[in-house]
Order: structure tokens, then sequence, then C-alpha cells
């Protein structure tokens, strides 16, 4: 009964009340000068693991391109002419440097072998067109004519290593079209896995090597970029301008977006995804559809024959055995 009446008895309520009201009090003031910076220290171990994750980044970019392959020096001959003629300024552009990067040359070297090509190639196909025309073919044609014969394939030989460019093109962005799906799905698994964009860039570029190391190679770099530039558009805007495929363009343009107005990233990539997919599905149909009309010509020309000698080889057999 004596602790029911000091229990219930008012002037202890009212300590009581005061006791934890001060506890409060104090706790309240207290709490924020004992609480250590979190956010402080988090960012500090977020740029720590930046400049790892940069540092590890370049040095597998640097092991996989076969030690600095992607900014060659350039030789040193090639480098006089360059020079001594002046070729940079008839063919150096920023469409050439496009043109090579989305080829997969990157760096001096490539852009140097390129305008040296188009000065040797028109006089070497000249020279071995006129040589042909005149030792080997001897063809009756007038001499005139040889030479402009000659002189229409040294025409032609300046456009070669511009058709040589466009070839490596076309065949790198057959390549990374092809793997470039699935990756993205990939990318999607990853980044909905908690992986940061820089994070998922570096593990599918690993794990698509396999299959396409074109783009393997471009998330390298995108990886690489994303770890040392202060504008992250800017490095998946490099991506779409290496590659040059309208998919990457557009899965690019939806990264910045999501960086730009705080999106999530992974509905982004998801929703890129899908279209992709269906892009993917839309030209097999298209292929599928175009089969039929390719096959017309290989039919007739080769099936019909046979099935006709098949079918009609007994018989005409026994026609001409019949007296």
């Amino acid at each position: 009964m004596e602790i029911v009446d000091t229990v219930t008895n008012p002037e202890f309520i009212v300590t009581l009340l005061a006791a934890i009201a001060t506890f409060v009090t104090v706790l309240t003031i207290a709490m924020p000068l004992l609480q250590t910076d979190r956010m402080g220290q988090r960012m500090k171990v977020m740029a720590t693991e930046r400049d790892k994750m940069r540092t590890a980044r370049l040095s597998e970019l640097q092991k996989e391109t076969g030690g600095g392959r992607l900014r060659q020096i350039p030789k040193g001959f090639m480098q006089q002419i360059v020079d001594q003629l002046n070729l940079r300024s008839a063919f150096e552009s920023e469409e050439i440097k496009n043109q090579l990067k989305m080829a997969g040359l990157r760096g001096q070297a490539p852009l140097v072998t390129y305008m040296v090509f188009r000065v040797i190639a028109p006089i070497g196909t000249f020279l071995v067109v006129l040589g042909y025309l005149f030792f080997i073919a001897r063809m009756d044609y007038p001499p005139i004519v040889k030479f402009g014969i000659a002189i229409g394939a040294g025409y032609l030989g300046f456009y070669l290593p511009n058709m040589f460019i466009q070839n490596l093109v076309q065949r790198r962005q057959t390549a990374i079209s092809q793997a470039f799906p699935d990756s993205l799905d990939m990318l999607l698994i990853c980044v909905q896995a908690g992986m940061s964009i820089e994070a998922a860039f570096g593990k599918v570029s690993k794990e698509v090597v396999s299959q396409s190391l074109e783009l393997a190679e471009e998330f390298s770099l995108t990886t690489a970029e994303l770890s040392y530039l202060q504008d992250r558009r800017i490095a998946f805007e490099n991506l779409g301008k290496r590659t040059g495929i309208a998919g990457i363009k557009a899965v690019a343009t939806a990264l910045i977006q999501a960086e730009r107005y705080g999106t999530p990233v992974g509905q982004a990539l998801r929703v890129m995804a899908k279209e992709n997919r269906d892009a993917r599905m839309s030209e097999a149909e298209k292929k599928a559809a175009a089969l039929p009309p390719k096959l017309t010509v290989p039919m007739i020309v080769f099936f019909l024959p046979v099935l006709f000698i098949v079918i009609l080889g007994p018989a005409v057999m026994q026609v001409l055995k019949s007296p």
C-alpha cells in the first residue's frame, strides 16, 4: 500500500515528470554535439572508393588494350610526311576523327596513318594499274587510253582509305549491335541489384567480352570516363559518338536525362531494354519477310531443273527405250 500511495502521490508524479523533461532536454542538446558527421565520413569513403575504382579501371583498360594501344605514338617517317606536306590542314577534321573512333582507331597514330595513305593510295593505285596494263595484260589499247584508265584508277584510289574506314565502321557497328540488347539487359540487372552505374558498366564489360570484344572495349572506356570525368554527361555522350548506333545513342540520352532530372536509372534502362528487344525482333521479322523474294532466283536456277529431271527423267527414259 505504501508503494501505491507513493506512486499516486501528486508530488511524486510532478517530480518524475520534471526529471523526465530535464533528461529529454539535456539529451536533445547533447545529441547533436555527440553525433559524428556521418555524411562527411560517407562522402570521404565514396571519394576514396571512386579513386580506387578509377585507378583499377584505368589499369584494366591498359591491360585489355595491349599496353596503351588506344594512344599510340605516330611513326616517325609518317609524322615527317604529314608535317612536311602539311596534310593536317587538308585532311584533318572532326568528322574524320569521329569516323576513326567509330572504327575503333583512336589516338594520333591512326589519324597520321590515314592522312599518309590518302596521299600514297592514289599514286600507288595509278602505278599498279599502269604497270598491269603495259607489262602484264598487254591489251591492244592505245597508250593514251591506258594512261586514262590508270588515271581513273588513281582517282578511285584517293577514296580507298575512306572505303576501308567505312568497312571497319560497319563491321564494328554490326558486332556491337548484335551484343548490345543482351548487354543492356545485364546492365539493367546490375543496376537493379544495387550497383552504381560505373560498377554496372564495368561488370557488363567483363561479361560481354566473349560475345563482343568491341562492345566490351566501349563499356570499359565509358567506365573509365565515368570515374575521372567531372561531368558524367560527357561520358555518356562519348559512348554514343564512338559507336554511332541509334540504339546506344538513345540509351545514352536516357541516362543523361536520368542523371539530370533525378529519375531512377533502373526505370530508364528498363524502358530502353524493352525498346531494343522490340527493335531486334522487328529487324528479325524484316529479314524473314525479305527471305522469300531472295530465294526465288536460286530456286528457279538450281532447284527446279533438278526437280524436273527427277520427275520427268524416268518417263523420258521409258519413251526412249520403247520401240
